[in-house]
């Protein structure tokens, strides 16, 4: 970004910041690169975090031997003369720095509008993934899909792999698979990928939001502009109305995607085969055959409705269709995505940890037959009711843990009478030993005991990751082979 001899470039788009004051809104695999890259264009960067721990501590050190001013423990107090905040994901949109940034006349970008900014000439287009689940599943298809076609891609984004690093990196890219958050489509007004999909919408993260519609307009941002496709989910309604309302280039089509036979300009299923009625010559006349279902890990359904909303994004892109089919065959799933643990007495137990809302979670109790259903945590402010009302014709009984305990009980109450439901009386790490043990008191050959808990885990664990181990390490301990046939499963996951 630096030439030695004229100073820091200006890339098209961004304005000129040297000895611009500007305030980096956290630290993190955002933060710290946003504060690098703002060094680097000469800026006179100040970085304001909440309570820090060692993490932040090193990464304060850091940055300030390349010369940010790094304030730890007051992160709302805005910097005197700050003209820019660049945010991390997560910041809510009332947060008191924000408010005073306002009062300023301080322009807020997110992480995501930086390293939009700072793409230079030729760049790499981005093919943008969002929705409430599944995000990271169609993300990492899309790039293996890419791969398959010879593309040079990556993973990026809310994946956990910093835009700012990519962009700014050495690496040369044909074409970028982001995965989008809601928070970063907040903070990211020009932002103008190839190509979007949406996948699905549901309540979640409303308290940071405000409103739903609040929340489904941040993830309609991740359409604008689009100049070939806009992908959307024909059983999704909000998905559909965020189409219409885009403001795209023109020539850019709605492709939607459908678990039934597609119609044109849609990609579906017909007879076990995933079929692209959109990007070809006669869409009316003919379709294009992609991939069998069976090419899906899981092949559960909302797992090949991730898989057509990648095969979409690639089509867009021109991807050939064999690539499609090779890219699906060499996807592997993330743990704690509908990962089988094991399989013991003819009872499977499946770590679905990732599923912290509602949505995510109907889609896991609607891919089995017979449920006991492990659930509880943080509800962030969901309600219960209609994922109670759908899921009971599928449950032997369910087993509650964690803080919001209680919601679920309320709605199998309202909406399943007939279930037997456990409640244990714990928020301790060790409450999941005992969710898996009630579970196998519970479950009957040829039951799903499921790890859906429909709720954040951060009451009683770091993170759902840490929420699916120990239900796992849990599992393995009940079902280690002991002559009764049983029989320990590797994961096979995919996220909604």
């Amino acid at each position: 970004m630096t030439d030695p001899a004229t100073g820091p470039s200006v890339p098209p788009g961004l304005p000129d910041l040297k000895g611009a004051v500007v305030t980096v809104a956290g630290l993190g695999v955002s933060g710290v690169p946003a504060a690098k890259a703002l060094l680097d264009l000469g800026a006179v960067v100040t970085v304001v975090n909440g309570p820090a721990g060692e993490r932040q501590q090193t990464e304060a050190a850091e940055l300030e031997a390349l010369g940010a001013t790094v304030r730890l423990g007051d992160a709302d107090t805005l910097p005197e003369g700050t003209t820019l905040v660049v945010t991390t994901p997560g910041w809510k949109p009332t947060a008191p720095l924000f408010q005073a940034a306002a009062a300023a006349g301080a322009e807020v970008w997110g992480d995501v509008e930086l390293a939009w900014r700072l793409r230079g000439p030729g760049a790499a287009p981005w093919l943008a993934v969002t929705g409430t689940n599944g995000k990271t599943t169609t993300t990492r298809m899309l790039a293996a899909i890419l791969t398959a076609a010879g593309l040079r891609t990556a993973a990026v984004g809310n994946i956990g792999v910093s835009l700012l690093d990519v962009v700014l990196g050495e690496q040369e890219y044909d074409v970028l698979a982001v995965e989008l958050s809601s928070y970063q489509l907040h903070w990211a007004p020009s932002l103008r990928p190839h190509s979007a999909a949406v996948l699905n919408l549901a309540p979640d993260h409303l308290d940071w939001h405000g409103s739903m519609e609040a929340y489904a307009a941040d993830k309609g941002r991740a359409y604008n502009g689009n100049t070939v496709a806009c992908v959307y989910n024909t059983a999704d309604p909000w998905t559909e109305r965020l189409v219409r309302e885009a403001d795209v280039e023109e020539g850019c089509r709605a492709v939607g995607f459908t678990l039934g036979a597609p119609a044109p300009s849609q990609l579906g299923v017909v007879d076990g085969i995933l079929v692209d009625r959109a990007f070809v010559e006669d869409r009316y006349g003919t379709a294009q055959e992609l991939a069998e279902a069976s090419d899906v890990r899981p092949a559960a359904p909302h797992n090949i409705a991730n898989a057509l909303a990648a095969a979409a994004l690639a089509r867009a892109y021109g991807v050939p269709p064999e690539a499609v089919r090779e890219g699906l065959r060499a996807f592997r799933p993330d743990a704690h995505r509908i990962a089988e643990v094991a399989t013991a007495d003819g009872v499977t137990w499946i770590d679905d940890s990732k599923a912290t809302n509602t949505h995510a979670a109907e889609a896991s109790l609607l891919a089995y037959e017979s449920v006991v259903w492990l659930a509880g945590g943080l509800a962030k402010g969901a309600e219960f009711d209609e994922l109670a009302a759908r899921a009971a014709p599928r449950l032997r009984a369910a087993v509650l843990f964690g803080a919001d305990r209680a919601l679920i009980r309320e709605a199998l109450a309202r909406h399943a009478p007939q279930v037997p439901v456990v409640e244990l009386d714990r928020t301790d790490t060790g409450a999941m030993s005992a969710a898996v043990a009630a579970a196998g008191d519970l479950a009957r050959p040829g039951d799903t005991v499921l790890l859906a808990p429909a709720c954040a885990s951060m009451d009683m664990f770091s993170n759902y990751n840490e929420r699916g181990d120990r239900f796992a390490e849990a599992v393995l301990a009940r079902t280690a082979p002991a002559g009764g046939g049983r029989e320990a499963a590797g994961p096979a996951g995919g996220d909604r």
